[in-house]
């Protein structure tokens, strides 16, 4: 189930346009990679499979689900990974 929500995202976001995003923002150079990210997001108790990251505004962007089926959203700072 992650390995096919992670490719669909993959999927959609090679097929979307980045519509109202600098198509230079990219995270700063002593940012935590989306792989340390998805990991510490994967961690939490109520994690079932990722909707999204992205790097948009100065933060990440993640958008998951929960076992319940519900979805969140998160903004996390880039450098220390805190919620916003």
């Amino acid at each position: 189930m992650k390995r096919l929500s992670l490719l669909g995202t993959i999927f959609l976001l090679a097929v979307t346009p980045n519509i109202g995003c600098a198509a230079d923002e990219k995270p700063p150079a002593n940012a935590k990679p989306f792989s340390e990210v998805a990991r510490t997001i994967e961690q939490r108790t109520d994690f079932q499979a990722f909707e999204s990251i992205e790097f948009e505004h100065g933060v990440y962007e993640v958008e998951y689900y929960t076992k319940e089926g519900k979805e969140k959203k998160l903004h996390l700072d880039p450098v220390s990974g805190a919620e916003k």
